[in-house]
């Protein structure tokens, strides 16, 4: 599974970006598809996830800015964040899995945002 993550770029306080990661390869046992962010000296954490059947998880810190959405025939997953503050910034990484339960199997290399305040 191959996973290529575009879209990161540099934004104002309160901008709006889009995200996008399309999946390829062994993708038959894909059920999800997620964001997950790691700014500097932190741990990645959970931003947003997508299962194939349409069902959207997002972070506290996120809801209502962020909308994760799945395009079914490009196999690709689309993140568009709203309202962009200071402390979205980081390295956003495209995820996907079997399960939103079991987390993410396989990664691609992530695409930096920056929030300038």
């Amino acid at each position: 599974v191959q996973l290529q993550a575009s879209g990161g770029g540099l934004v104002q306080d309160g901008g709006s970006l889009g995200l996008s990661c399309a999946v390829s390869g062994s993708i038959f046992s894909i059920g999800t598809m997620g964001w997950y962010r790691q700014a500097p000296g932190k741990e990645r954490e959970f931003i947003a996830a997508v299962t194939w059947d349409n069902k959207s998880y997002y972070s506290d810190s996120v809801k209502g800015r962020f909308t994760s959405l799945r395009d079914g025939t490009r196999n690709s997953v689309y993140l568009q964040m709203n309202g962009l503050q200071a402390e979205d910034s980081g390295v956003y990484y495209c995820g996907a899995g079997e399960s939103f339960r079991d987390g993410m199997l396989h990664w691609g290399k992530g695409t930096l945002v920056t929030v300038s305040s």
